[in-house]
């Protein structure tokens, strides 16, 4: 529930005498809330998530988000800017970010222009442009949505062949060495916004720190995979070459990295991308796709 104590923080924030005139949850109905502002003056909308204070676990990702939106505003990053944060819950009642409203929206097409494509991979080389070291609060990041252990998951509830194989590898493989760079740490298209086949910006930072660039390549083109089939992850990687000028190596690693944080069953990612619009993709169609790609990196 959005509480009368986080709405008077909001306003407070943004201190132009306006009133909430609506709050609409944008994530099945509830949090994160876009709120409306009446009468409009230095802001017509903003962007407010909210966090429980007393989950450990919540203000680590809090205060990664936070990190995260200073540095890509820094740096003209496609980001939300942010406008007040709470990370302690003392002010709003809760953890709290406000930020500013990204034009766009976030529904994944059925079917992806190249144009698209290669804005993503080129987007994912505009985060690997910022250098950055590893800290408490944008940590060093070696894959994506990096506090999840998919390898100790499937171990308890079930892997696949292909799966086993393809971890086993990447044990055998050192990890290609190299400077670190600002990294999302969950580069998918639920993630971005786009207006037509301009990419209007990223959210959702809380996977955010510093690591190896093939962390966001990888996840951008396996995404693509995911979406639009194999051949559609070779335009993400054309993007990503386009933007910074030179040939990425060893990106068939950061393709296994990628995969690799998966279920067997993909039946766990099925609401996720059905609530983006793709309710023509099922657990079969994603767990083949999904096979391929892995199938296509361990080649490489």
């Amino acid at each position: 529930m959005l509480s009368g104590e986080a709405l008077r923080w909001a306003l407070d924030a943004v201190a132009d005498g306006s009133e909430v005139v609506s709050a609409a949850g944008l994530r099945q109905g509830a949090n994160p809330w876009l709120l409306r502002f009446e009468p409009a003056g230095r802001l017509e909308a903003a962007v407010l998530r909210l966090g429980d204070p007393a989950d450990p676990e919540h203000r680590r990702r809090f205060g990664t988000e936070v990190a995260a939106l200073r540095l890509a505003g820094r740096h003209r990053l496609p980001a939300a800017r942010l406008i007040a944060a709470d990370l302690d819950g003392s002010s709003a009642g809760a953890l709290a970010i406000l930020t500013t409203v990204l034009p766009g929206h976030s529904r994944i097409p059925r079917v992806a222009s190249a144009e698209r494509l290669r804005r993503l991979g080129a987007t994912a080389a505009a985060l690997g442009s910022v250098p950055l070291r590893p800290g408490a609060e944008l940590p060093l990041r070696t894959r994506s949505i990096a506090d999840v252990d998919f390898a100790a998951r499937r171990h308890a509830q079930g892997s696949t062949a292909l799966l086993d194989a393809a971890q086993e590898r990447l044990e055998q493989l050192a990890e290609p060495v190299g400077p670190t760079v600002f990294v999302h740490g969950d580069l998918w298209h639920g993630n971005t916004l786009w207006s037509g086949d301009r990419l209007t910006g990223l959210v959702d930072w809380d996977c955010a720190g510093a690591g190896p660039p093939g962390v966001d390549l990888g996840g951008a083109r396996f995404d693509a995979a995911l979406n639009f089939g194999l051949p559609a992850a070779e335009q993400v990687l054309h993007g990503w070459q386009q933007a910074t000028g030179r040939r990425a190596h060893r990106f068939a690693y950061w393709d296994l990295v990628a995969a690799c944080c998966t279920l067997a069953d993909m039946a766990y990612i099925v609401p996720v991308v059905h609530d983006q619009g793709r309710t023509d993709l099922d657990a079969e169609t994603l767990g083949g796709r999904r096979d391929a790609f892995l199938e296509a990196a361990l080649a490489g």
